[in-house]
Formats: structure tokens, sequence, C-alpha cells
């Protein structure tokens, strides 16, 4: 689990998220503030736009962040950060 969380901690960052690195559990919780976006309707876009799923930080008391899990092979958390990447593209085009 340590190459995963590490995989998805150094993708975030390089996707301009903050976000801190968690030093147990399987999830990590990006900042997504900077969308402008609830983090229901954050993760109901990109679930709907991208077909990757994340829970909403309200969910946890944590509005502006989304929780995402690291539990998965290393592929699926390639492919979920590669669809990622290219929703938040598309949401910083909008922002420009």
């Amino acid at each position: 689990y340590r190459s995963r969380r590490d995989y998805m901690y150094g993708r975030l960052r390089a996707m301009g998220l903050a976000v801190v690195e968690p030093m147990g559990a399987f999830y990590m919780f990006p900042s997504i503030e900077k969308y402008g976006l609830s983090s229901e309707e954050f993760c109901r876009r990109m679930i709907v736009e991208a077909k990757v799923a994340a829970v909403p930080g309200t969910c946890f008391g944590a509005e502006g962040f989304l929780r995402l899990s690291y539990c998965y092979s290393m592929e699926e958390i390639e492919t979920g950060l590669d669809r990622m990447e290219a929703f938040l593209g598309k949401l910083e085009e909008k922002l420009s």
C-alpha cells in the first residue's frame, strides 16, 4: 500500500491539489476549494463526466475536500487519476 499511497500523493500534488500525505489509513483528502464547487457537486460531476467516484468531504464534515481511496490495484489507481486529471483540466479551462 505504501507504493500506491506514494504514487497517488505524487499525482495529486502534480495536479496542483493541496493534500496531506497520510501516515495511516487508505485514503487521501485533497482540497478542491479552488474549483468553486461544493464537494458534492464536484463528485457528482466527476462521476458523470470522468467516470471516477470519490466521496464528498461533506460526508466527513470537510466541505471543500474529497476522499479518495488507494485500496485498488495500481492499474485502477493510474486509470482513475488519469481520468481525474483530464476532468480537472476541463474545470481549469472554464476558470480561465
